[in-house]
């Protein structure tokens, strides 16, 4: 028996956040640990359990054709 979290964002809170500058939804990528914006072609960093939705802490996607 494990209590451990399936994920370390509560799915609640992927419902209701959107990227901050393009107010797209956002996907969780469970192998980096971050929120994708694919309209904008970057993805924010989860630290901690606490998305960080900083313009400065987003990263461009590698995958991106922007």
């Amino acid at each position: 028996m494990t209590d451990a979290p399936t994920s370390p964002l509560d799915p609640k809170l992927l419902e209701i956040l959107v990227a901050p500058g393009t107010g797209a939804p956002l996907t969780y990528d469970a192998k980096g640990n971050r929120l994708i914006d694919q309209k904008a072609g970057v993805a924010y960093p989860i630290r901690d359990g606490i998305p960080i939705m900083l313009a400065d802490e987003a990263e461009p996607l590698a995958d991106s054709a922007s």
